[in-house]
């Protein structure tokens, strides 16, 4: 299935010097008094800048249909900012993003307990977070950003050791972003980037048109916690098979966005077979810009930021409820406990690798 939306071609681009890097600029210290730094990648369609804190996406430029360049994610001016952030801004969240029920699992006949940081379940993987350390940064050119974290043997309270690697590549039109590890041990891995986009670079998102690669969905409780069902999409405000305003029927009165106060659901995508596949289409009219969204996970969470709050962000900005949308591929929540999903298990010597691409294109 795909959208009947415009998509424009970019031409040849120029080529760059091999091994060339761009420099760091300083972004500020965090409360424990270490240096974090901002990292450029570029080329002539796209610019990211990267935090080594948290190996954070803090902007993400895209041309628009006037010729100009806007930034289509959420974020913060300095490090302080992703400190005290709690809706996870452009965060690669890990080890497990998203929700376990009962803050705890058992795998291999041993139960491991995790922080109780989301009522009695754990959220993106408890109040220690990968996004609120500093990684290290293995490469960095013109285009590439390669970043790490060693993450030992029941860090968070998941089993096994790893070191993360992350890596952002742009290429045309295209953010690659790409996640690799092997643990020591049998243990969960479910990494996902958690950005916040909004095409026009301000106000809501009502307006932008989505089209997601999905017949079914996986139905929550009232704690966010999946059934271990599976529900058709036909006929409920759930169905993005076709473009759709997000504000079309965000205000329903159906349980499932009454729950989340809209959109907080994870997607099956259709015909999964492991490969990279396309997933989403966002549009927005008023700036011109499309972003497709391919990946090699079984879903994607739609989330709407129900629960932004006066968020002081970039440049002045104050963010709302509904002033961005999240498109999260993952593992199903809480898929350790639910043997019809498929599994987030990983095992010991074996490589942990995906893929999240983001393409960019114009309606003129």
């Amino acid at each position: 299935m795909k959208a009947n939306f415009p998509i424009c071609h970019y031409g040849r681009r120029k080529c760059v010097r091999k091994g060339e890097k761009m420099n760091a600029t300083d972004f500020g210290k965090t409360k424990d008094g270490v240096q974090a730094h901002l990292y450029t990648i570029k080329n002539d369609t796209l610019e990211c800048r990267v935090t080594d804190f948290g190996s954070i996406l803090v902007s993400l430029f895209a041309p628009d249909k006037y010729g100009s360049s806007r930034d289509v994610v959420l974020g913060f001016d300095d490090v302080s900012g992703y400190e005290n952030d709690t809706a996870s801004l452009g965060c690669n969240v890990g080890r497990c993003a998203n929700r376990i029920g009962g803050a705890s699992f058992t795998l291999n006949g041993t139960t491991y307990t995790l922080d109780k940081n989301d009522g009695e379940n754990c959220l993106h993987s408890g109040f220690h977070q990968y996004s609120k350390r500093i990684w290290t940064v293995k490469e960095h050119t013109d285009t590439a950003i390669t970043l790490t974290l060693d993450s030992p043997d029941m860090d968070q309270g998941f089993p096994g050791a790893l070191t993360m690697s992350v890596t952002y590549r742009l290429e045309e039109n295209t953010l690659h972003i790409s996640y690799e590890a092997t643990p020591d041990k049998d243990t969960i891995i479910n990494m996902t980037n958690h950005s916040y986009f909004n095409l026009n670079g301000s106000g809501d998102i009502l307006d932008h048109m989505v089209v997601i690669n999905a017949s079914r969905f996986t139905p929550s409780d009232a704690q966010s916690i999946p059934t271990g069902e599976y529900a058709d999409v036909e006929g409920t405000p759930m169905d993005f098979r076709e473009p759709k305003a997000i504000g079309a029927e965000i205000g329903a009165d159906y349980t499932q966005l009454l729950q989340g106060r809209g959109y907080d659901h994870n997607y099956v995508i259709d015909d999964y077979d492991g490969a990279v596949r396309y997933a989403v289409h966002l549009y927005s009219e008023s700036s011109g810009i499309l972003m497709d969204l391919s990946t090699d996970y079984p879903g994607i969470q739609m989330y709407t930021a129900n629960y932004l709050e006066d968020a002081h962000g970039k440049n002045g900005a104050v963010y709302h409820p509904r002033d961005a949308v999240c498109f999260e591929p993952q593992f199903f929540p809480d898929a350790i406990h639910k043997p019809a999903f498929p599994s987030p298990v990983c095992p010991a010597g074996t490589l942990f690798h995906k893929e999240i691409v983001y393409t960019f294109s114009i309606d003129r």
